[in-house]
């Protein structure tokens, strides 16, 4: 796609940052360190305000410069866990309070989200519900001028250094999807704890946690986009995370594939290098084919959300084909490297790891499917005339 001097200009300055970002992220993995340091730089040219208006300390970007921008972060910033971190905050918070939140709350707390001092979480999932909303347990119930929210959510990314969260709970009957509310609670709230960081497979320097609810007291004021309000929040900031999460890892996927190709044509095996035999060279071109689509898919669909249509089906299958896509690179990337590959010095392994999360977080990849074979009229018979 091509971009206009601004967005170039952009994204040559988000690849220089995030290039020097990053250093010690495979002695950092190993013990699952949050990079502080890496985050206030990144606070430092703006990323957090990417998308936000100026009135609040924003760059005022659009959705699509936003997700180029990202794509950059993802090529030079080799510490996924921090570029993880990084989205989250901007998709799980910011998006919500712009679009949906009142006057008084984006201007107390959206200041604070753009430069990044205030760090942001959303806690959906629950322990025993899985991708299933509708079975939501945490309640929220009317109590004078607050809600008073009880109950628990499980793999809340950036949890553990998060100053506000956005939860989604239950204001209404179960099964009911106009019955869910989300609510921006500061991490300070009486009653509100989190627990200890979890160990995860990959992505482990972005900290995630377990939250806990005690008759936490939110004021009304709080709520985000209205009592009942919740799903269509829900509905927005997937779209979003999906966009600018994948962006993201179509970069990291772009920067894999070229360290692959400068293996490829150094590295010597009987007399050439193994970029010349069909086996690896076939990899590699496999490879660019899964860059390519990619970013295709992400640029296109961020492209027509960004025109209101509609991309219900468009973002299930980018979430799948990048996610996927991700996992057969770094997969390969193993290969190609051999024994290197496979030990943590190269850190190819941990890009590996890392991958693997892309196919559960934001949707299942099994979500994903079913969403689409609904959009398709799988669940329902043809009818005759």
């Amino acid at each position: 796609m091509p971009w206009n001097d601004e967005q170039q200009e952009l994204r040559r300055a988000i690849r220089e940052v995030s290039g020097s970002v990053g250093t010690g992220h495979i002695e950092r993995d190993s013990t699952g360190t949050f990079d502080t340091d890496g985050w206030q730089r990144l606070a430092g040219v703006g990323l957090f305000g990417l998308p936000f208006t100026t009135e609040w300390g924003g760059l005022g970007k659009d959705l699509v410069t936003t997700v180029a921008v990202l794509e950059e972060l993802g090529y030079g910033c080799h510490d996924a866990g921090l570029s993880f971190s990084a989205t989250t905050h901007l998709v799980s918070t910011g998006v919500p309070l712009q679009r949906f939140g009142s006057a008084a709350l984006k201007s107390r707390y959206m200041p604070g989200i753009c430069a990044g001092t205030t760090i942001g979480a959303h806690a959906i999932t629950e322990p025993g519900g899985g991708s299933d909303m509708t079975s939501m347990r945490t309640s929220a119930v009317v109590d004078g001028d607050d809600f008073v929210l009880n109950g628990s959510k499980a793999f809340v990314s950036n949890g553990p250094i998060a100053d506000v969260i956005v939860v989604y709970a239950r204001t209404g009957e179960p099964g009911d999807i106009g019955g869910l509310s989300a609510f921006l609670v500061r991490r300070d709230s009486p009653g509100l704890s989190v627990g200890q960081p979890v160990g995860k497979l990959g992505l482990r320097t972005s900290p995630l946690a377990e939250v806990f609810l005690d008759d936490v007291r939110v004021p009304r004021d709080h709520v985000i986009g209205g009592v009942g309000a919740g799903f269509l929040v829900f509905d927005h900031v997937m779209q979003w995370e999906i966009l600018c999460g994948f962006a993201v890892t179509t970069g990291e996927m772009r920067r894999r594939l070229e360290r692959c190709v400068r293996y490829a044509r150094s590295r010597r095996q009987f007399g050439t290098h193994i970029g010349s035999h069909q086996a690896v060279s076939h990899k590699l071109v496999d490879l660019h084919i899964d860059v390519e689509t990619a970013r295709k898919w992400v640029h296109d669909t961020a492209l027509k959300a960004q025109s209101r249509e509609d991309v219900a089906a468009d973002i299930a299958t980018t979430k799948l084909i990048v996610s996927e896509g991700n996992v057969r690179s770094a997969l390969a990337a193993v290969q190609i490297f051999g024994g290197y590959g496979y030990t943590t010095e190269y850190g190819l392994e941990k890009e590996l790891r890392d991958a693997v999360g892309g196919t559960i977080y934001s949707g299942t990849s099994e979500i994903q499917r079913e969403r689409l074979a609904v959009l398709m009229g799988l669940d329902r018979p043809l009818t005759r005339n």
